[in-house]
């Protein structure tokens, strides 16, 4: 009787016998640093034990004819992303490539959980937007040297390709405009010191305002998580001291929106009684009540031009790492009201 050929042991096999994902027992054939000495060693013995042979060949021509690019956000809540993520997918969809997709919720920790699985697929590049506090090193050693990365937005000392929003030239452009309608109580509003985003725009609000001889108040620059919710939840800050602030610029159009919301609920009306400006764009911008004025910077439009500059990267893979800078351009809609009139609180 004829003996069966013995089943090809897997990584499922080997992760399965250690206790441990898939993902980290990749990591170690990989070669990460990332994984701790004891689990190396667990994993490299039960490989021995059950004669799992990694084929190198395979692997490669996998990678050679990847058809696939991984696209990592940090919140795909926020409808900027969603609209990013839509642009991205189309874009990569007309070169033939499909799109991994992976969200990490702004966790640092998911994020790597999530970059480890999608680089199993063996991706022909990733497009990272990160979440707030990533460390640069702690991505390169996981990601290491063969794939391209291009990271969106939050910018990473990782000599990778990044595409940025002109976050600074935005703001300043938002906190001209409330200046130009007559306010000088002007509060950012909204956002994380942390993120390199949130300091770029409002080192633009500061800018326009000091141009106008303004320097703003402590209880003008309100944080707050990045979304509606916690945006509306916060309001209360603007106005614990008077005066208090007549207009704001917000992180972005989430929080815009939120700053509405919270505004409606203390019986005061944005475009009547204070100003918002948001920043993004996104398609509920158009069509909120009231129509908010904010910073476009062409969600969907900056996704197609995410996925072109990666797969410009696959054609020249030698190539310096580039910066890109997006344009960003105001959109007045009604949120921001009129000029104020004379003698009015500013």
């Amino acid at each position: 009787m004829t003996a069966s050929p013995r089943r090809r042991v897997t990584l499922t096999d080997i992760a399965k016998a250690c206790e441990l994902s898939r993902a980290t027992v990749s990591l170690v054939l990989r070669g990460s640093p990332l994984v701790h000495a004891d689990t190396r060693a667990r994993v490299e013995a039960e490989l021995k034990r059950q004669g799992y042979v990694y084929h190198r060949g395979a692997a490669n021509l996998r990678r050679n004819v990847s058809s696939a690019v991984a696209l990592v956000i940090n919140d795909l809540s926020n409808p900027f992303f969603a609209e990013f993520a839509s642009g991205v997918d189309e874009a990569l969809a007309e070169a033939g490539y499909v799109t991994l997709l992976g969200s990490t919720g702004e966790s640092v920790e998911r994020q790597q959980a999530v970059l480890a699985s999608l680089l199993e697929h063996d991706p022909a590049g990733i497009i990272l937007s990160p979440a707030e506090g990533s460390d640069a090193a702690r991505l390169h050693a996981l990601v290491g040297p063969r794939t391209p990365v291009l990271v969106f937005n939050r910018e990473l000392d990782a000599g990778w390709d990044f595409l940025e929003l002109d976050n600074h030239h935005g703001a300043r452009l938002a906190t001209e405009h409330l200046l130009g309608l007559g306010h000088r109580r002007i509060a950012f509003y909204g956002g994380h010191r942390d993120s390199s985003s949130c300091r770029q725009r409002r080192a633009g609000y500061r800018e326009a305002l000091a141009q106008a001889g303004i320097t703003p108040e402590p209880q003008w620059l309100v944080e707050s998580a990045p979304t509606r919710l916690e945006a509306a939840r916060q309001v209360g800050a603007l106005f614990v001291r008077d005066p208090a602030p007549t207009a704001a610029v917000c992180y972005n159009d989430a929080v815009a929106l939120g700053l509405v919301a919270g505004l409606t609920a203390r019986g005061r009306r944005a475009g009547h009684d204070f100003a918002v400006v948001g920043f993004d764009d996104i398609p509920e911008a158009a069509v909120s009540a009231p129509p908010l004025t904010t910073i476009a910077a062409d969600p969907r439009a900056r996704g197609r031009q995410a996925a072109a500059l990666v797969l410009q990267r696959l054609q020249h893979p030698d190539a310096a790492p580039a910066r890109t800078v997006a344009p960003a351009r105001l959109m007045v809609r009604d949120s921001s009201g009129h000029a104020l009139t004379p003698g009015a609180p500013r």
